[in-house]
């Protein structure tokens, strides 16, 4: 059985999909399109039943991408049934897509999400009066919570196959027409006649496109006159329809124009003067909460720091097991040093940051399901405004925090084309969690005492070149009118702990995937390359003889004014950039193999003998500007291949891709140049 969850943004649908699904969910793409593809399937019913969830949608008409496909997956894919989440605290809303949902002729059961929210705020809902009217049955549930998810799922199995559609039009000037089309739809087999027919009064492009009903044009034409007046009078009709039928079945505790809690909280979160500085402290909060080794000046480890040295020890116990088993072997010289200074100091750098990035997503996801993420995006589009973007475009921007590769596929629901395309050239300005282990790495290595201010400074920096890009690119090669932009504020609430722990399984199932399949391979590779010369002979481990240290010395002469690529060993950290194009992760791992164990150099400030320690020779090795320089361009260049691979099939643009590939590595070498050497000039 085949159920498709169909609802507005914002209305508890995805929390609803991962109660439903749990781990067994997958994430994909639709066919042809970069907008999120979500299944998975719900094992408690006799018979388990995939869920595929629909894009978040506000009607059924063809205005953004996730529109189009959510009706197409209707009305092409037949489902065997649709559960539509209602938001119950937004009834008027949320069922004008429900009157649309239910013109079609599929089993449907209306799931009247947040009751408990109604029922704290003592409004009433007569579900039983709502059943009567639509015809079909209503459930009344709280999917944060949990609460008759499987009474809703047991009406759901129990559905017959066919209904009876939904009929506004009782009483209407459409009346006629909507009958007469009804009427001819279904003599010549058309599908979804009455939904058909309500889409052509509306004068929907889309289906008028479709040739089963291009053939009946004439035909239509003689029952109806289309214009463009028609989609404002069916929107009229849709909610007279929705007043008319269901006002009754509504009370409301609260008199008009009553401030509720979510309201009293947007007086401050939302403030044109403080919004944007609260923002700013969460953010140096979480940042503070995950890097610091001093947290809130309490003289106690931040909870990352503290987590990511419990983490530490089964590392150290793989690697002296590996090193005990390898000796009791007899290994050879390269067998030891391709598994303990390649793939476990590779990998295993990568690995032991994964707490520090879990718990930023821990804090982000938290943010975001409380409904302050909302909010946030509401505050940026004042700002975001003037340069040249709307509040929408931030929303990718945001993502890319996580993850460019779905920030730059997200950017294609931005409805202009110079927008899309600017949101997707600075998507890789927002550090994403790839780019983490660099920054914690650092932060423990080069500035111990204030990890949570350098991380901090990494992040804004970052959002202060996209800013900047912004209003250039804007005036002189994105030139246009910036979009509107118009979103609705869920309410607060606390985020479910099931929840939030499915969002992180999944980062950590993707972390993990990578470190054993890219990560890992390029570990191997690199110890070859770092390990062996041109004629395949076993040198000096991580010397400038080897094949990765002639070829990366070459270019190393680039990167000498950025600060960090000086002295003799200047070449290992072009190589760790270099393999940073492969996954950012990688640069770590890079770092893991070429630094470890090395010996003694002229750049280590005075220490005599080589360091096991990765962190401890980085701290010895950059000095606080040639870190930063380095971190800079490492933020600010080219992202991982994933991500470059992504936006060459959105931008579709040859000559715009280039552009934007050179942009990177041009802006990345002028900030990392102007870091390092305005900062030796000022004598820091």
């Amino acid at each position: 059985m085949k159920i498709a969850l169909v609802g507005n943004p914002n209305s508890g649908k995805t929390t609803l999909f991962n109660e439903l699904t749990g781990s067994t969910a997958k994430v994909g793409n639709w066919a042809g399109v970069t907008v999120d593809k979500k299944e998975g399937t719900y094992k408690k019913a006799k018979t388990p039943m995939d869920i595929i969830d629909l894009p978040g949608v506000y009607s059924l008409s063809p205005y953004t991408l996730e529109e189009v496909i959510a009706r197409d997956y209707i009305v092409n894919e037949q489902p065997d049934a649709i559960i539509n989440i209602v938001d119950a605290t937004n009834l008027e809303r949320n069922l004008y897509l429900t009157t649309q949902i239910l013109e079609t002729d599929i089993p449907v059961v209306i799931a009247l999400n947040m009751m408990d929210v109604v029922k704290k705020t003592k409004d009433e809902i007569n579900t039983k009066a709502i059943e009567q009217k639509l015809g079909v049955p209503v459930i009344e549930i709280s999917a944060l919570r949990g609460e008759n998810i499987h009474e809703l799922m047991n009406v759901v199995a129990a559905l017959a196959k066919k209904r009876e559609p939904l009929d506004i039009f009782s009483g209407t000037q459409l009346e006629s027409s909507y009958r007469s089309l009804v009427d001819l739809f279904t003599k010549h087999n058309v599908k979804q006649p009455c939904f058909t027919a309500s889409k052509v009064l509306e004068n929907d492009e889309k289906i008028l496109s479709f040739d089963e009903v291009k053939a009946l044009q004439a035909e239509i034409e003689k029952i109806t006159t289309l214009t463009e007046d028609n989609e404002a009078l069916m929107a009229d009709i849709r909610y007279g329809y929705i007043d008319e039928q269901l006002r009754s079945a509504i009370k409301k505790s609260k008199v008009l124009g009553e401030m509720s809690t979510s309201d009293k909280i947007d007086k401050v979160l939302t403030n044109r003067i403080v919004g944007l500085p609260i923002f700013a402290l969460i953010m140096f909060l979480i940042f503070h909460c995950t890097f610091s080794e001093n947290f809130l000046g309490l003289g106690i480890a931040s909870p990352g720091v503290y987590i990511q040295g419990l983490t530490e020890i089964p590392i150290e116990w793989i690697s002296d097991g590996l090193t005990g088993l390898l000796d009791s072997l007899g290994a050879s010289a390269w067998v030891y040093g391709l598994v303990i200074q390649g793939i476990v100091a590779g990998v295993g750098g990568v690995l032991s940051f994964i707490p520090q990035i879990l718990l930023i997503f821990l804090f982000l996801s938290f943010l975001e399901d409380s409904g302050y993420m909302a909010r946030v995006v509401f505050i940026m589009d004042r700002i975001l405004r003037r340069f040249g973007l709307s509040g929408k475009a931030f929303l990718p921007l945001l993502t890319g925090f996580g993850c460019s590769v779905p920030a730059i596929m997200g950017a294609r629901t931005l409805e202009g084309e110079k927008e899309r395309k600017l949101t997707m050239l600075l998507v890789p300005y927002m550090s994403c969690g790839a780019k983490a282990p660099i920054w914690a790495i650092f932060a423990a290595a080069v500035f111990p005492n204030h990890a949570d201010i350098m991380t901090f400074g990494i992040y804004f920096l970052g959002i202060f070149v996209a800013v900047i890009s912004a209003v250039l690119l804007k005036r002189l090669v994105f030139k246009g009118e910036t979009t509107p932009f118009v979103m609705e504020m869920p309410t607060y609430h606390w985020p479910r702990f099931k929840n939030l722990m499915l969002r992180l399984w999944d980062k950590l199932k993707g972390y993990i995937t990578r470190a054993g399949t890219v990560i890992l391979a390029s570990t191997i590779v690199l110890w070859f390359l770092g390990n062996f010369d041109f004629s395949l002979q076993m040198v000096e481990a991580n010397s400038d003889t080897s094949i990765l240290g002639v070829v990366a010395d070459s270019i190393t002469f680039i990167f000498r004014p950025l600060g960090f690529a000086s002295g003799s060993a200047g070449w290992k950290a072009v190589v760790a950039i270099l393999t940073g194009l492969v996954a950012k992760e990688a640069v770590v791992s890079t770092m893991g193999v070429l630094y470890t164990g090395m010996e003694s150099e002229e750049e280590f400030l005075g220490e005599d003998e080589a360091t096991t320690s990765l962190v401890a020779t980085i701290g010895q090795t950059f000095t606080p500007l040639a870190a930063i320089s380095f971190m800079a361009f490492n933020l600010l260049s080219i992202p991982c291949m994933a991500a470059v691979a992504a936006l060459r099939a959105e931008m579709n643009d040859r000559k715009l891709f280039i552009f934007t590939m050179t942009y990177w590595v041009v802006i990345a070498w002028i900030v990392s140049f102007l870091i390092y050497n305005v900062g030796s000039l000022l004598g820091f």
